[in-house]
C-alpha cells in the first residue's frame, strides 16, 4: 500500500478493532458476526482503493497501489495478444478499473448487475472487438461461457475460494 492508503487501513483497523471488540463484550461473538464482517469488508475495500469506501476520509486518497499495479501489467499483457477477464465483487471498484481504462484509451467490455444488454456485452468480447472484460462477481458469476478469454485476473480475492474458481471456470472449460 502506499503510505496515505496504508495510512487509512491503519485508522479503519484501529476503529474497527474497537468496535468488534465492543460488540463482542455486548453482544458475544455469535452475534457480532456482522460487525466483524464489515470491519473486514471495510479493510478490503481499503486495499482495492480507497475511493470504493463511503467514508469522507476514504475520498480524500485518491491513490490505490492495487490499481496502480493492474494498469502496470495490463498493457503488457495486452502487448502480448492476451484476451482478459478482471472480476471484483465491487462494481464501484470496477467503476474506477472503467476510468483507468478510458484514460488510456484500452477498449473493454463491462458485465455488472446494471447492465442492461448482455448478450451485446458478451458478443463484444467473444468476437474479439474488445480484449478486456469487466464482470461483477455477481452479474457473471453463473450460466456465462468466455473460452475466448485466457487470462483472468480476479481483483479482489473472495471470501468463497469455490468463487475464485468459478470464475477463473468462465474462461476454462473442459
Amino acid at each position: 500500500l502506499y503510505a496515505k492508503q496504508a495510512a487509512l487501513y491503519e485508522s479503519i483497523r484501529l476503529t474497527m478493532e474497537k468496535k468488534v471488540r465492543d460488540a463482542i463484550a455486548e453482544k458475544g461473538l455469535s452475534r457480532s458476526h456482522i460487525t466483524i464482517l464489515d470491519a473486514l469488508l471495510k479493510l478490503r475495500q481499503t486495499c482495492c482503493d480507497p475511493r470504493t469506501l463511503p467514508l469522507k476520509e476514504a475520498q480524500k486518497v485518491k491513490e490505490s497501489a492495487k490499481l496502480d499495479l493492474l494498469m502496470e501489467i495490463l498493457p503488457e499483457q495486452l502487448e502480448e495478444g492476451r484476451r482478459i477477464l478482471i472480476f471484483s465483487q465491487f462494481t464501484r471498484m470496477i467503476a474506477l478499473i472503467e476510468d483507468e481504462l478510458d484514460a488510456r484509451k484500452i477498449a473493454y467490455s463491462k458485465l455488472t448487475g446494471q447492465t442492461r444488454k448482455r448478450d451485446e456485452a458478451i458478443e463484444l468480447f467473444k468476437r474479439g472487438e474488445v480484449s478486456v472484460f469487466l464482470i461483477s462477481l455477481k452479474a457473471g458469476g453463473v450460466g456465462l461461457n468466455l473460452t475466448e478469454a485466457d487470462t483472468v485476473i480476479i481483483y479482489d480475492p473472495w471470501w468463497n475460494p469455490a468463487a475464485e474458481s468459478q470464475a477463473a471456470d468462465r474462461a476454462h472449460r473442459i
